[in-house]
């Protein structure tokens, strides 16, 4: 009897949990045809961990907290404001990147159909290309974490690194794409326009950054800050090294046919557009309206006479970090802006110019 009873409990919460999930189903499927809940969103700004957030909620708000089941404990709210400008903090590094925009992306509190998603975040930077605190707005996300890799004291001969793409014979060979997450190529008209939008805007400085600048010997590294356009790699291994840094931008023409530039380093952006590309699967976002900009707050590898160590355990003795997060904002609000205000003119995607 026992038994029997048991089992009928067991065959009614199967039953619930099957009516449950009918009814999400059910729910979802609503959604899809004609968007009947969820809240508006215009522009979906994308932080990973809280300075990156609060200089926006700093200047736009006031904000009206949603919390999202499946965000980071860390970041459990979505804040959105007025303009139906929200602002949104992943957590960083690839896991908590990706796992938190699934969650932002199917739930049913927002519709994010229309909606314009801007990946901002602090990076090292490539001294080649830019400085500590230029923005850099990217049309490839190329993951640098995708490699083989021999220990560099047993590099073959003929190498000039220990890292090769995953199924190759040789450091200079394109992999196969197994992964389907190893480069993306973003809306180039998207990137454009926001780059247009910005690039005359002041931006901000530091003694600090200037003095750590001024030990490079080579523009740009050791000129003010400015908005440019240049590619990111995402790999949750922080890097420090000329030779890995070279291997960086090697990574980057590898892994875009020669068409990306390598000049910011960061962790997440791979992970955050891959779990927008499967909410674009069940259409739920739109992947051409997805800009990412990065800032630089560190150099990527010394100056001359510098160790890499040394670049690396102080990084923050560059000053780079409130440049960066500052730069941040006055590079990517104009394109938030722009959007938000002339709605009309951006709903149904980049306008013509």
């Amino acid at each position: 009897m026992l038994t029997r009873t048991i089992m009928s409990i067991g065959a009614i919460a199967l039953t619930a949990c099957a009516a449950t999930a009918s009814n999400a189903q059910d729910n979802d499927s609503s959604f899809a045809e004609n968007g009947s809940h969820g809240r508006h969103v215009k522009v979906m700004i994308i932080s990973m961990f809280a300075p990156e957030g609060q200089v926006w909620l700093d200047k736009l708000g006031p904000w009206e907290s949603i919390p999202v089941a499946g965000l980071s404990p860390d970041y459990p709210d979505v804040h959105c404001n007025k303009q139906d400008i929200c602002v949104m903090t992943t957590g960083m590094g690839h896991a908590n990147a990706a796992a938190s925009t699934m969650a932002l992306a199917f739930s049913p509190r927002f519709d994010l159909r229309h909606t314009y998603f801007l990946i901002a975040g602090i990076a090292g930077i490539d001294p080649q290309q830019g400085t500590i605190g230029s923005a850099a707005w990217a049309k490839y996300l190329v993951d640098f974490g995708i490699q083989w890799e021999l220990d560099g004291r047993e590099i073959p001969p003929g190498w000039n690194t220990g890292y090769l793409g995953i199924n190759t014979t040789s450091p200079t060979q394109k992999p196969p794409l197994d992964y389907k997450t190893e480069v993306f190529q973003l809306n180039t008209k998207l990137a454009d326009a926001a780059y247009a939008l910005s690039r005359n805007v002041v931006l901000t400085d530091s003694t600090q950054a200037q003095s750590a600048r001024a030990k490079f010997g080579y523009a740009p590294a050791n000129q003010p800050p400015a908005v440019i356009q240049c590619d990111t790699l995402a790999g949750d291994t922080w890097f420090s090294g000329t030779d890995i840094g070279q291997r960086a931008r090697d990574w980057m023409k590898i892994m875009t046919d020669g068409n990306g530039t390598y000049c910011t380093t960061q962790q997440e952006d791979n992970a955050t557009y891959e779990a927008l590309t499967r909410a674009a699967n069940a259409h739920r976002v739109d992947l051409s309206r997805v800009a990412d900009l990065r800032a630089g707050s560190d150099f990527d590898r010394p100056y001359a006479g510098q160790t890499s160590a040394d670049n690396l355990l102080n990084y923050a003795a560059q000053g780079g970090f409130t440049v960066a997060l500052s730069n941040l904002y006055l590079t990517g609000n104009p394109l938030v802006q722009a959007i938000a205000t002339h709605w009309s003119e951006w709903r149904d995607g980049v306008p013509q110019h």
